[in-house]
């Protein structure tokens, strides 16, 4: 984490907001920690940050962890025995080809 002073930033954002995608920039005001110059080197960065920072996102994650301390949840085994008994009660129903249903407008 590198930190640099408000006029320094200022007067080179382009070049601070490059460093920043690498390590975050905190902003001092008069020697004083004032902000953080978060970068991103991608689209899925910033998709994550705005998912990490999304009061609603944080409320739904606390609801889950709540129901998992209440002892509401469900066990990664029995995740993973469902999945074995779906894969396994698949079966191909017929080896013929679909047949297309036309309707009124396909038929002009």
């Amino acid at each position: 984490m590198k930190t640099v002073a408000l006029a320094e930033v200022k007067d080179h954002l382009s070049e601070y907001l490059k460093e920043a995608a690498h390590e975050d920039v905190v902003i001092t005001r008069h020697g004083k920690p004032a902000g953080v110059l978060v970068g991103f080197k991608t689209d899925d960065d910033w998709f994550e940050y705005k998912l990490e920072n999304d009061p609603r996102f944080l409320k739904r994650i606390e609801q889950a962890r709540s129901s998992l301390r209440a002892g509401r949840g469900v066990s990664w085994n029995s995740v993973q025995s469902e999945e074995v008994r779906r894969t396994a009660s698949c079966e191909v129903v017929s080896d013929k080809p679909r047949q297309t249903l036309r309707t009124r407008r396909s038929r002009r």
